[in-house]
């Protein structure tokens, strides 16, 4: 590690809240830790779907117990989810949350404030479980966070500069953004060399309100070789369930397929990429039986797709955040489910994939052909002209003008491109599979009914 870097490092863990990081002993306790605790490792090595819920609590005790019950339910990887003011690098309101959650045992936070318990503690919760945890924020700037979460014993970081920032935050600058999850990444092929590979994980479902699936893969490749070119070499793509079958199978096969394409196009041929899919992440249904029903179908089409990892979500969704019951019970049916699954047929649908491939393309090509030094400039740029944008972002820089609505069976389509460098062809494509004219109140009522399709 150069010494520039480590001088960032030390001046960013030189931080009131933080007691005393050693360097040298982190270092060797990654070296020396459980390969149970890397996830990368489990990738390596299973056979099987790895099945990893969501969940986080303010307390230490609380987490433990949340814990205990998935690893009852038959959980393959564990959620640390963070706490809404440490995402904001508030740590002194999180620390007067925790204090109040413990002392009242009320939840006064929506998260697990990895700072305050820091990682001395939380170590011995991740040791004892020897369990992969997958750290879940939202933070565009996580410098100290992931500091603390790898010398906890957390080897699985999600998020990026994208993906972390514009379906999150209003005003955070995203050049800072980019520069930060520099950091991040450096960090993480650092430790990366001292024992199994620390793996990252970009936030495919990214807004969660009908993504068009060429702009959910480009993000994702984006992130990809941001990571990559630091010396990542564990990665993980993802995206959510679209609501179609077909759909999502296209996405699956096209995201793979480019995935190794451009990791190997630039030079990163020794890099794993592995493949995630998260249940449903829009609104979900009221009526906790048709919520059962919707965890299942997203079950069977992770299968289809081949995911390496599914993200689960419980009957509970719609009604307040999940009981440690709710979730482990959700585990436990998704772990049934994929236990069951056989010899499913190969779908798939060679005109979709030809245009979806084409669109991601010709996205990728523009970014690329911006005139920058360095991939993360070029991206930046792209992003201000609106060649790269997430629907139903809240960011200032985002440019809003794409439009999105279902065509008659179910899959996302781009109404209108805003400023997407696709070409006519393929924008004419999405166009053909779309029945809905010009009249903008009729627009604004299928895009309603479209985000509430599941209710």
């Amino acid at each position: 590690m150069n010494d520039l870097l480590q001088r960032e490092r030390e001046a960013i863990v030189n931080n009131p809240y933080v007691d005393h990081f050693d360097f040298d002993e982190i270092e060797h306790f990654v070296a020396n830790a459980s390969k149970n605790l890397f996830i990368s490792h489990r990738f390596a090595t299973g056979d099987k779907m790895q099945v990893q819920p969501r969940g986080g609590f303010p307390t230490y005790e609380k987490v433990f117990r949340l814990y205990e019950a998935f690893k009852a339910a038959g959980v393959d990887i564990l959620p640390l989810t963070i706490d809404s003011n440490t995402r904001l690098n508030d740590y002194a309101t999180a620390q007067k949350m925790l204090r109040l959650s413990e002392e009242n045992d009320i939840d006064m936070l929506n998260g697990y404030p990895l700072i305050n318990h820091g990682y001395r503690t939380t170590r011995k919760m991740m040791e004892h479980f020897d369990t992969p945890i997958s750290l879940r924020h939202g933070t565009p700037d996580a410098r100290l966070l992931v500091e603390i979460a790898i010398a906890s014993g957390i080897f699985e970081i999600e998020g990026g500069p994208i993906t972390y920032l514009l379906p999150y935050s209003k005003n955070f600058p995203l050049d800072k953004a980019f520069l930060y999850w520099k950091y991040v990444e450096k960090v993480c092929a650092h430790y990366s060399r001292l024992n199994e590979p620390i793996n990252r994980e970009s936030f495919g479902p990214l807004s969660a309100t009908l993504q068009p699936p060429a702009i959910v893969i480009v993000i994702q490749l984006i992130e990809m070789l941001l990571s990559l070119e630091e010396g990542v070499r564990s990665f993980s793509v993802s995206f959510s369930q679209t609501g179609s079958f077909l759909q999502d199978i296209v996405t699956a096969n096209v995201l793979r397929k480019l995935a190794r394409s451009y990791a190997d196009k630039f030079g990163y041929h020794d890099a794993r990429i592995h493949l995630v899919y998260h249940q449903w992440m829009g609104a979900f249904p009221r009526d906790k039986e048709h919520a059962e029903s919707l965890i299942t179908t997203a079950t069977v089409l992770a299968w289809l797709v081949g995911a390496d990892k599914i993200i689960t979500k419980t009957r509970d969704e719609s009604h307040g955040i999940p009981t440690k019951e709710a979730n482990a019970s959700a585990v436990s049916k998704v772990q049934y489910t994929l236990g069951i699954l056989r010899a499913l047929p190969q779908i798939s649908d060679a005109e979709e994939e030809e245009n979806l491939t084409r669109e991601v393309e010709e996205i990728m090509e523009a970014v690329m052909n911006e005139q920058a030094d360095t991939l993360w400039r070029k991206v930046f740029n792209a992003i201000k002209k609106g060649y790269i944008e997430i629907p139903f972002s809240p960011h200032i820089i985002n440019n809003n003008k794409v439009i999105t609505v279902r065509d008659e069976a179910g899959n996302i389509r781009i109404y209108d491109r805003g400023d997407l460098p696709i070409s006519d062809r393929s924008f004419a494509f999405e166009k053909s599979k779309l029945s809905l004219g010009e009249d903008k109140n009729a627009l604004v009522n299928k895009i309603i009914q479209d985000i509430g399709i599941m209710q």
